[in-house]
């Protein structure tokens, strides 16, 4: 069964107001002076992979910092996070995100303060905590985020990394490969190529349609999509000036999902549904379908969101 990730409740102090951003700078990461460069269980995330890095929560536990990576006491966390996830010998992924070069991302997460953690379990963001924090209280988090993990059945590991504990334990059956099509989808999201990524799981819905990986991974990138060059203030105005425009609240439930506020996006889109008539249902439909996709149907606020919408339906 699943369980939600307990509440860290840390009081920690650092963060900087991206509005009023202005400190010392470091050199980039990987360079003298700057924060270690990406790899093994460190990896830098664009807009373009973010998708995959959401498809990966599934597996393996995520933990996003979102920061300004050539901010010189950010960088500074950033090395110290690092170096705690790397402890944990590949439970843990530590997704970097740097909000200037990819603003985007950090306004669908809401973010007003670097550095910001996100833990992203199953491809739902959890937030963790604002500012730095001490080992101490970083491993404290971390260790409650593998908790939940595991109470949802998300055990891989990091590509690469061992656990020294079971290094005389036989190995584990190779995963499956991904079915062609899913490959290729795949890399062309590495490439950020959104266009031939929809192409790819398109065509695998055609040759299957009960292919559910094939549908939530088509729902994904084009929620990516869509959300790539959205405006977070204009599309939020929008939404509240025309409670009953549908391609406005269609444009804010994507990025409350975006978000991690699901049962906003869910909201938002059921309470529209059952005020509107006609065609003006079937894009709501249509989108409430593609979230169902994404969320995967062991979310628990699916059934309860797929009753709403068959009595407002029909």
């Amino acid at each position: 069964m699943t369980q939600p990730i307990p509440d860290p409740r840390l009081d920690v102090r650092g963060a900087v107001d991206l509005a009023s951003f202005g400190r010392p700078s470091a050199p980039p990461p990987g360079a003298p002076g700057g924060a270690p460069a990406a790899g093994g269980v460190v990896e830098d995330v664009t807009t373009q992979t973010f998708p995959a890095l959401v498809d990966r929560s599934r597996e393996v536990p995520v933990v996003a910092l979102l920061w300004i990576a050539t901010d010189e006491a950010i960088a500074r966390f950033g090395a110290l996070l690092g170096t705690v996830v790397e402890s944990y010998g590949g439970r843990l992924l530590l997704a970097r995100i740097d909000v200037q070069e990819h603003p985007t991302i950090g306004q669908a997460f809401q973010v007003q303060g670097v550095p910001t953690v996100v833990a992203i379990l199953g491809g739902q963001p959890v937030p963790l905590f604002q500012g730095a924090a001490d080992e101490a209280q970083v491993r404290e988090v971390l260790d409650q985020v593998l908790t939940a993990a595991e109470s949802n059945g998300i055990t891989g590991r990091v590509d690469g990394t061992s656990d020294p504990e079971q290094a005389d334990a036989p190995a584990a059956d190779p995963e499956p490969e991904l079915p062609p099509l899913h490959a290729a989808a795949y890399e062309a999201i590495e490439e950020g190529d959104l266009d031939s990524a929809i192409a790819a799981y398109t065509q695998a819905l055609k040759e299957d349609p009960r292919d559910a990986q094939a549908a939530a991974g088509l729902a994904n990138v084009q929620l990516l999509a869509r959300t790539a060059t959205a405006n977070l203030a204009a599309v939020r105005e929008a939404a509240a000036q025309q409670p009953d425009d549908v391609a406005a609240q269609l444009a804010a439930a994507d990025l409350d999902l975006v978000g991690g506020h699901v049962e906003d996006a869910l909201g938002r889109l059921l309470e529209l549904v059952a005020r509107v008539g006609g065609d003006e249902r079937e894009p709501l439909r249509v989108r409430l379908l593609d979230y169902f996709a994404i969320l995967g149907p062991q979310d628990p606020r699916v059934a309860p969101a797929r009753r709403r919408l068959a009595t407002a339906l029909y």
